[in-house]
């Protein structure tokens, strides 16, 4: 029979820079996975934090061919949408490569806080402040705003939040303004609940922006919830969104950035294909083309990149700790962890990540379902992108046989309710920072153990 080697030498091109098998056995980024399992235990969070840079600079290079090809003279200027992972060592590697920030809530506007106290940030940074604003929220930005930060710039979600900024005792506030796009056809309802209307900006821009002396209208948000994809639903969104930037930018001198919300994809499978390059030219264009016919200079462009920046660099280990044979056809690999708790986008959006094995490669294959260690009869994976099936390799009760499911570095434990309480009272797994100093070397960090009862019996009340 053949190997689970052969079978994916069969459907896939293997041997890739993420993943690599060497005597039977897994490596992701070059990292050999088995000897830091059989150090730290399972369930285990990894974060290979080269990646984070590694994925800045192919995004910078990207725009940079872009707007080389055509002549454009705009800058781009990356931001990490700090929702998608609000951990210091995340926000440490990323800013490091210079990067802006994009906030959501008011804790956010702390961390950047914390980040400039470190001497990690100086206040020339953007931080682009988006997101429904509750009064906390709105004044941590006047706060950040006071202290220095004369780039921080509230995006507006709707009219009643210029409030906030109309009575704060600041010489200057540069405003952002987010466009309501329309969401997808197949969606519950047609507009986004966040952001001003198309027909609304400009009045609001003329009637109380404009109108200020404080305010300095620099940015405008776009945003679609599927992402930068190719398709006539984001060109159709986009292209909107570009003359409503040529038509304000004919009254408003100071109107500078365009913000493209919606993040690149990343892989979720082996056999994944997305042409970054092409995209990012098409983009470029289109708003060379809409900005020349118009009669206006280009933007800045500004993106806020999350999953893309920290997706790829995350990895989630688990041990398979017995094997159930239910009827003659359905093989369950029971785990030490949840997909429910520790991979919740699994459970809550049916999503797929690449699953591998961490060795027995040059073993049989079988189809089987992981199942994991909650009640729950939903705690369960048994398929992939590309087949409604899940085949690995065949193990013995005895021996030890891990399997991982890699590029899930965003989201994944804030859902997830990190350090909380979670389903059947799944403890929050340990973390393991991954770090290749300048000579190639593999330094691993433990950055937070298993959550213990004593924990989760206080969070209760005990």
């Amino acid at each position: 029979m053949q190997s689970y080697l052969d079978l994916l030498k069969l459907t896939f091109y293997l041997d890739t820079p993420d993943f690599t098998v060497e005597n039977g056995e897994l490596y992701f980024h070059g990292v050999h996975l088995k000897p830091i399992i059989e150090q730290y235990g399972t369930p285990l969070r990894l974060t290979y934090r080269p990646k984070i840079s590694e994925n800045i600079a192919r995004a910078r290079a990207y725009f940079q061919q872009a707007m080389q090809r055509v002549g454009y003279q705009g800058n781009y200027h990356y931001c990490y949408c700090t929702k998608s992972s609000h951990f210091s060592f995340v926000l440490e590697e990323a800013v490091k490569n210079g990067v802006h920030l994009e906030t959501s809530s008011t804790f956010d506007i702390e961390i950047a806080k914390r980040l400039h106290q470190k001497g990690l940030i100086d206040t020339n940074l953007m931080v682009v402040c988006n997101g429904f604003k509750r009064k906390e929220y709105s004044q941590k930005i006047v706060e950040l705003i006071g202290a220095g930060f004369q780039n921080c710039m509230p995006v507006l979600d709707n009219a009643a939040e210029l409030e906030a900024y109309a009575q704060a005792d600041l010489p200057e506030v540069k405003l952002g303004i987010r466009i309501a796009t329309e969401e997808e056809p197949n969606f519950a309802f047609y507009t986004s609940r966040l952001g001003i209307s198309y027909k609304d900006v400009t009045t609001l821009y003329k009637e109380k922006i404009a109108t200020n002396p404080k305010f300095k209208l620099k940015l405008l948000h776009f945003f679609v919830n599927s992402g930068i994809k190719d398709t006539l639903y984001f060109w159709s969104e986009l292209n909107k969104f570009i003359y409503k930037y040529c038509e304000l930018k004919k009254i408003c001198p100071d109107l500078q950035y365009l913000d493209i919300g919606g993040g690149l994809p990343i892989k979720n499978s082996l056999g994944f294909e997305y042409n970054y390059q092409y995209m990012i030219d098409t983009i470029i264009e289109n708003i060379q083309k809409a900005c020349e016919k118009e009669g206006v200079p280009v933007p800045d462009i500004l993106t806020e990149f999350g999953s893309f920046t920290v997706g790829e660099s995350g990895a989630m280990i688990f041990s398979v700790i017995g094997q159930k044979q239910q009827n003659d056809r359905e093989c369950w690999y029971m785990l030490d962890g949840s997909m429910i708790t520790h991979l919740p986008d699994i459970w809550g959006m049916n999503h797929k990540f690449i699953l591998l094995p961490l060795s027995n490669w040059e073993k049989a294959y079988q189809q089987v379902h992981l199942g994991g260690i909650t009640c729950d009869s939903l705690d369960y994976y048994d398929s992939e992108v590309h087949i409604a099936k899940l085949m690995l390799p065949e193990t013995t009760e005895n021996e030890p046989f891990y399997v991982g499911f890699f590029n899930t570095g965003a989201y994944q434990e804030s859902l997830g309710g990190y350090g909380g309480i979670q389903h059947c009272l799944v403890p929050a797994a340990r973390h393991v920072i991954i770090d290749r100093e300048d000579d190639g070397t593999i330094r691993t960090t433990l950055f937070r153990k298993e959550q213990d009862e004593e924990a989760v019996m206080e969070i209760l009340g005990y």
